[in-house]
């Protein structure tokens, strides 16, 4: 076994091993309605009364009541009800997880169509993603559309949150996004009516961090706008560079402007984009380091050392990477 296959598996069984410590110690009738929970708890105390009774000998110390031969089996007969109420209210507890965990199912199958499934191949380029939820849903959403002009955007997004909640909200920005990218002049606009539109119709602790990136295919120039989210990497021949924040976060202020930048990736250069799930599952201080040790002039090398970061034991949020990477040579026009 190599040592980062050793590593990983290493990672996955303290991360097992973690949760299961976790759910032992978790209150699971905290999440029962407060009629159910206080019925539960009724149960478990009618058992726990009747084995203390069958210890003592006494349903009501120090009085012996009843006594003799009607003593053990009114203790059952105890015991039995709260096995009872206890049993309904678990059983009707599995069948609300049920239904929860079928809707959470289909939901993961309408968010997957809502992911593209596939790349579209793009001339002189290469393109790959990875997508990874925490949960059966996630609040992660990536992109890749084509726009006239020889020109792609590329979106990505990350909503705060986790979850059915999580997975609304960024299903709404897909919308807007794919309805929007081809009627709005510049990223810069496309941000600002996005912001506007969760300002106006999302609650207000729900936001989302999101990078909008069009690219010109012949030219290798891009435009981009970073709401709060983190910096995407181009990297080449020359020192890697962050697309830091031009913005902030979707969804904080109706009157924000966003500002473009403006960069050409070179020739046998690339491009990163990953939400912080990906930093987070990295260990140690410096994982930006890391994710630019990473960088391979190989696309296909680039994305395995990229999910090789993904640590088990620090991941607790959706992972999503967008991998852009440019040929070396020169090449035709794309067709549209």
């Amino acid at each position: 076994m190599s040592p980062q296959t050793f590593a990983s598996s290493s990672g996955q069984a303290f991360a097992a091993l973690r949760n299961a410590l976790r759910f032992a110690t978790y209150d699971w009738t905290r999440e029962m309605p407060w009629s159910r929970r206080m019925v539960t708890m009724l149960g478990m105390g009618l058992q726990a009364y009747a084995i203390w009774a069958g210890v003592t000998r006494s349903l009501v110390w120090p009085v012996m009541w009843p006594t003799g031969i009607m003593l053990y089996p009114t203790i059952l007969v105890i015991y039995y009800v709260g096995y009872s109420l206890q049993n309904a209210m678990l059983a009707l507890e599995l069948v609300r997880k049920s239904h929860l965990e079928s809707e959470q199912l289909a939901a993961r199958r309408i968010q997957e169509t809502l992911q593209p499934t596939s790349l579209a191949p793009l001339s002189g380029y290469e393109v790959d993603a990875f997508y990874k939820p925490f949960r059966e849903v996630g609040g992660d959403y990536f992109d890749v559309i084509d726009l006239p002009g020889e020109r792609t955007l590329f979106a990505v997004a990350d909503v705060s949150g986790k979850g059915m909640a999580a997975a609304l909200l960024a299903a709404n920005i897909q919308a807007l996004v794919r309805s929007l990218s081809a009627a709005v002049p510049d990223v810069p606009a496309l941000a600002s009516q996005i912001n506007r539109h969760l300002c106006r119709y999302t609650p207000g602790n729900r936001f989302a961090t999101a990078v909008f990136i069009v690219l010109e295919r012949e030219s290798g120039a891009v435009s981009y706008v970073n709401a709060g989210h983190n910096p995407p990497i181009v990297w080449g021949p020359q020192p890697a560079t962050f697309l830091e924040p031009t913005g902030t976060a979707l969804g904080w202020f109706e009157d924000m402007t966003y500002d473009a930048g403006r960069l050409v990736i070179p020739p046998d250069g690339g491009l990163v984009i990953f939400t912080d799930g990906l930093p987070d599952s990295i260990p140690g201080d410096r994982p930006e380091e890391s994710l630019c040790r990473a960088l391979h002039p190989d696309l296909s090398r680039t994305m395995a050392n990229l999910k090789a970061l993904v640590d088990p034991r620090f991941n607790e949020d959706d992972v999503t990477v967008l991998l852009l990477k440019r040929a070396a040579a020169d090449y035709p026009p794309a067709t549209p």
